[in-house]
């Protein structure tokens, strides 16, 4: 009768996990667009360049630290295994044999000395009056949840640094073509200039400047190049290669831009973003966990057993006398430690509230990087409209100003400053295009994509 009395009165110590009330808006404050969140688009409906989506491929499956991810994930549901198994009764045989002789008689052969033969199997079995195995159990779940959400967040992470790293390359990959042809540019100036120098036809002021932007623009080629390489690098690591140059698809230019870039809900980034899930499972563990360090302050109930035979002589060891058998109920609890277990709960629970803190300030965060994203998006469009309009005038400038100088209506200071002009603002034109592709995918990382309903 007093099994199934504990086992009815028994209790899982703690509180129960209960998710935070989170206060969300109705919609991000930079939307403008409704319609389903870009995030529930796989990624590669969202980045159509076939190199990039081969290099995310090769990433998805070749990556360390995704690797190590996975790995962290199988180690946890191992741990998962062990601590589901404290359900179960423990079992274990011992056997032993006095190979160096005895003293004396036995007068009980069927006692258990270390000079007799004899072998053993005990038994014990915890009742989890308490719920302290329950609340082990919940808080390494918790942990397992919360490694594979460490995965899918870098499986996110990994997928938008790619993206970025490759435009990035595309961006440097246009800046050095403008630059090369600013050096050109600039170098037939010069030849013109020394030229005009030696005729008397310019000062030597004149060919100083020409020489100090052909060393600009010769600096910038150098400059690119070195970006190229080292981006190039970046992206063998990410793809888990050896340093390799890397296949270019479209033009930056020809990526394709979604029209329309809707966000979607604010309340679905709880249930979408992988770093705010795992950091919501790192409050359930703590949660748990504050259950088992309750339990830990109270006595342990457990069914224990023993049951073998034993002899001091080996041909007696199997015959009728040698058995021998105790079963019961055993009771072990803290007597001068129960302090310090206390201590022990407290340390738990101030876990708890620093996880929760955590927990919100992930949130915050996400809500933060949204919204970044989103304003970055409007933004980053009307500037590069604003800056394609700029290239166009200036370039319609340097056509008028080289007109003017074979004209003898001008010196040639005007072509220079109208060829200044006119790289500078290409070379920004050219960033914001790439800035504009990045808050894209920022923001598709922002809002936790890939996620499916």
């Amino acid at each position: 009768m007093l099994l199934p009395s504990l086992l009815i009165v028994s209790c899982a110590m703690g509180p129960d996990y209960l998710r935070p009330h989170i206060e969300t808006a109705d919609q991000f404050r930079m939307s403008q667009t409704e319609g389903q969140s870009i995030a529930n688009l796989p990624w590669w409906a969202l980045l159509h360049d076939e190199e990039l989506q081969r290099l995310i491929s090769q990433a998805l499956s070749e990556n360390k630290d995704l690797k190590q991810a996975v790995a962290s994930v199988e180690e946890f549901q191992a741990r998962l295994g062990i601590t589901q198994m404290d359900f179960l009764p423990k079992m274990e045989i011992g056997a032993n044999a006095p190979a160096f002789g005895t003293l004396g008689g036995f007068p009980n052969p069927g006692f258990p000395t270390p000079f007799s033969y004899f072998g053993q199997t005990t038994l014990n079995w915890e009742l989890d009056i308490w719920g302290r195995i329950r609340r082990a159990n919940e808080a390494v779940r918790a942990d397992l949840l919360a490694r594979k959400e460490n995965q899918r967040a870098i499986i996110l992470t990994l997928i938008s640094t790619v993206a970025q790293s490759y435009f990035d390359l595309l961006q440097f990959d246009m800046q050095l073509d403008i630059a090369r042809r600013a050096l050109t540019s600039w170098e037939k100036s010069v030849a013109i200039s020394r030229a005009q120098l030696q005729g008397g036809l310019t000062s030597r002021l004149d060919l100083d400047q020409f020489e100090a932007e052909r060393a600009n623009a010769a600096a910038r080629v150098a400059g690119f190049e070195r970006q190229i390489v080292q981006k190039e690098n970046e992206l063998s690591v990410l793809i888990g290669r050896n340093p390799l140059p890397v296949t270019r698809g479209h033009l930056l230019t020809e990526q394709l831009i979604p029209p329309e870039i809707p966000a979607g809900l604010p309340s679905e980034l709880l249930q979408r973003r992988p770093d705010i899930l795992q950091a919501e499972q790192i409050l359930a563990a703590t949660t748990a966990r504050i259950g088992v360090s309750k339990a830990a302050r109270f006595p342990r109930f457990s069914i224990t057993g023993l049951l073998g035979v034993a002899s001091p002589a080996l041909s007696n060891l199997l015959l009728s006398g040698s058995e021998f058998g105790a079963g019961g109920i055993g009771l072990a609890g803290p007597l001068l430690n129960a302090q310090s277990l206390g201590f022990e709960q407290r340390a738990v629970e101030a876990q708890m509230k620093q996880a929760l803190a955590q927990y919100e300030q992930t949130i915050l965060l996400a809500f933060k990087e949204v919204e970044d994203a989103l304003i970055a998006i409007r933004t980053a469009n009307d500037q590069r409209k604003a800056q394609q309009e700029q290239v166009k005038a200036l370039r319609s400038a340097l056509h008028v100003a080289d007109l003017r100088y074979e004209g003898g209506i001008t010196s040639y200071v005007d072509v220079l400053l109208a060829k200044r002009n006119l790289f500078d603002a290409e070379l920004s034109l050219t960033a914001t295009h790439r800035f504009h592709l990045i808050s894209i995918v920022q923001l598709y990382k922002a809002l936790g994509g890939g996620w499916v309903p």
